[in-house]
């Protein structure tokens, strides 16, 4: 099994200034990884100022002197496209408003692959996916009120965003201003290691109607399908069809039933109807197959699929005034072309949807805690990451995995 070096040195890290030597000890496997030993004597080369400059740098986020530093263990993508390998590596002193978790469990999602291979162009190298984790409270911050050591709690996709802004002003956080930070974006470390650390005002209580292995992939499925299901769910009996079956869908089915609409199922499957209509939908149909019956019919599609799909015929099926909401993210770059005649004369609208905010968060994890909204789930153990990233790329996980944290 390949094993990364302890600590690595980033590009987008690196910053200018004067160096203490606590700070090139805590770094000295990643050099030697590269060429360069303090312990030899070695000089580093005047073409490496770059380096020069990380090692002589004390800015916030580096540590200082006196700092004390923990070893933490994960599972890390080494490069685009590579298989997971074990990796340790250090962080100083718990700040004021951080929180320490252990972890149990990791949803495992479509965005951890497309991250690992940097489909979308913010990975940096090595990193730790997973955002989708659950697990106890171990340490908190001085600053830290609402948490405390032994809580159960969860993390998502975005881990921090400016506050200050309108719609931060307003809890939709995910679509700051100024851009969120992705708990996994640019070399940000997410919960496939043992302890995870993140600012404790983007952890949430897990509710106890809601097992861990069922609260792990509402962290970000839950939340990517309940936001714009809530906003765009203005009355019951609203007629809703879910695009895709699989693992944003069969939580999508189960939430617009739970929030009093008329739910559709369309999927290119035949055999996920009987399945379908014990989550929640009153009526099913075959992709392709049954679209001509469906035109007009809906005032709300949910497009939960990941890949290139006819958007016009999507559109088609929308009722005059009706809302296509687009979930899924095809990776490379994909782009939707609209039938502008049908947009226009039937006064439709396409949005898209990302994630959602910290209200709406906590909100959607109490609402399937009442409601009982789970997601169907694989377990694997954490261990058996690449395995299970493979199940899921091959489309054979009904619907998602789960890994269990198994640390020896």
């Amino acid at each position: 099994m390949i094993s990364l070096g302890a600590g690595s040195l980033k590009a987008a890290s690196i910053k200018t200034g004067l160096v203490p030597e606590r700070i090139l000890q805590a770094h000295c496997k990643a050099l030697k990884s590269r060429g360069f030993s303090k312990d030899s004597g070695a000089q580093v080369k005047r073409g490496d100022s770059a380096i020069c400059n990380f090692l002589t740098a004390e800015k916030d986020g580096f540590l200082s002197n006196n700092a004390k530093l923990l070893s933490r263990r994960g599972w890390a993508v080494p490069e685009a496209k590579a298989k997971l390998a074990r990796w340790t590596y250090e962080v100083g002193e718990l700040k004021p408003h951080e929180v320490d978790i252990r972890v149990t469990h990791n949803g495992l999602c479509h965005t951890d692959m497309h991250m690992r291979d940097n489909d979308w162009g913010v990975s940096a190298f090595p990193f730790i996916p997973g955002h989708e984790v659950v697990g106890e409270v171990v340490a908190v911050g001085s600053d830290v009120t609402g948490l405390r050591p032994g809580d159960r709690a969860g993390v998502g996709w975005i881990s921090n965003s400016c506050r200050v802004c309108a719609n931060c002003r307003r809890g939709e956080e995910n679509i700051c201003e100024k851009g969120y930070t992705g708990l996994i974006v640019m070399g940000n470390h997410g919960g496939f290691q043992d302890v995870c650390r993140v600012n404790a005002d983007f952890v949430y209580q897990i509710p106890d109607g809601l097992d861990s292995a069922h609260a792990a992939p509402l962290l970000c499925a839950g939340i990517t399908v309940y936001s714009p299901l809530r906003a765009h769910i203005k009355h019951p009996n609203t007629r809703v069809a879910v695009f895709g079956v699989g693992g944003l869908g069969h939580l999508a089915l189960q939430y617009a039933h739970k929030m009093g609409a008329e739910v559709t199922a369309i999927s290119g499957h035949q055999d996920k109807e009987d399945e379908t209509r014990r989550m929640g939908a009153d009526h099913f149909a075959v992709w392709g197959r049954d679209n001509q019956k469906l035109y007009g019919s809906f005032g709300i599609l949910i497009n939960t699929v990941s890949a290139d799909v006819d958007t016009a015929e999507l559109m088609r099926l929308l009722a005059v005034d009706g809302t296509l909401v687009q979930v899924g993210i095809p990776g490379g770059g994909a782009v939707m072309h609209l039938p502008l005649q049908d947009l226009v004369f039937g006064q439709k609208h396409v949005v898209g949807s990302i994630v959602g905010g910290r209200a709406d968060m906590q909100e959607m994890l109490n609402f399937s805690a009442v409601h009982g909204v789970k997601p169907l789930v694989e377990t694997w153990p954490l261990s058996k990451v690449n395995e299970a990233m493979q199940h899921v790329v091959e489309g054979k996980a009904r619907y998602r995995v789960v890994l269990t944290s198994d640390w020896q």
